[in-house]
């Protein structure tokens, strides 16, 4: 846990890098803290971002070169909720930190037409969980969703967690244990609010999944895919060849970085495209 928090995310002083033609404005109390990222002009809409680390690292500010480009790209206003982390605070507190922050949304009087829930890594899976949670409790559902390599498998079940090992540059394949079991204590991994990928996953907005061919959570992607069209909802996959794990925070320097956020700006734009 501590070397994950020590190396994971954007440095500090890099962070003003990604602000160009935004603002970031702190949402520091309140039943939500946060961050706002606002595109300079005209927007339309809102993204709840939940931001990744493996349930124990991370913050909003780690994820700028994400949420500033998906502000600018979907000309929309971005917040991102600074959830609790383990060990500290485990299952479920990031996931009932992430259901509040919609609640709070919808609060405020924005139209669940009007938000997209997007997330990388843990907040993939965290972006799913709040989608089971939301349609259960009966709070409108929001117009769709976007998980960059989620991570939707506590157990570890998928095939290409054994068969890629060694082949992304983030982590190997022991790293997914330990960090599940820091985040679940003692509660099962295939809990369905923790591994999505063991729910039923019917009746959810459109869903727009990308992961790298070589990825250890390539599987953790599409077998969330094959489910949701198994129930006939609308999910796209979309696999980029032979990049590392959450290779779209490296915007502006890894071309296929770019190219993952504008499709993903698209499909928040317009999730029933073709």
């Amino acid at each position: 846990m501590r070397r994950a928090r020590r190396l994971f995310g954007v440095p500090r002083p890099l962070r003003w890098l990604w602000s160009y033609g935004v603002r970031v404005e702190p949402e520091p109390g309140g039943p939500v803290r946060g961050e706002w990222i606002v595109p300079n002009g005209t927007v339309s809409g809102m993204i709840l971002y939940l931001h990744g680390g493996g349930y124990i690292a991370c913050s909003p500010g780690d994820h700028r070169p994400i949420t500033t480009s998906l502000a600018r790209l979907a000309r929309r206003r971005v917040f991102v909720p600074d959830y609790r982390l383990a060990p500290e605070h485990r299952f479920p507190a990031a996931l009932d930190d992430a259901v509040a922050a919609y609640r709070w949304m919808l609060d405020q009087g924005v139209a669940p037409g009007t938000i997209a829930l997007a997330g990388d890594s843990a907040g993939g899976g965290l972006v799913l969980g709040v989608l089971l949670r939301v349609r259960e409790a009966g709070p409108p559902l929001p117009a769709c969703a976007v998980c960059f390599s989620p991570w939707t498998d506590l157990s570890a079940s998928g095939e290409s967690v054994r068969a890629n090992d060694g082949q992304c540059a983030m982590f190997r394949s022991e790293n997914i244990g330990a960090a599940a079991s820091i985040y679940l204590g003692a509660e099962s991994p295939r809990n369905p609010y923790a591994s999505p990928v063991f729910a039923d996953l019917s009746g959810l907005p459109p869903i727009l999944l990308q992961a790298g061919s070589t990825e250890l959570l390539l599987d953790d992607a599409r077998r969330v895919h094959a489910k949701v069209q198994g129930v006939g909802g609308v999910s796209r996959l979309e696999v980029f060849e032979n990049v590392f794990h959450v290779w779209q925070m490296l915007d502006g320097i890894v071309p296929e970085a770019r190219a993952a956020l504008r499709q993903a700006a698209g499909f928040i734009s317009d999730p029933l495209r073709p």
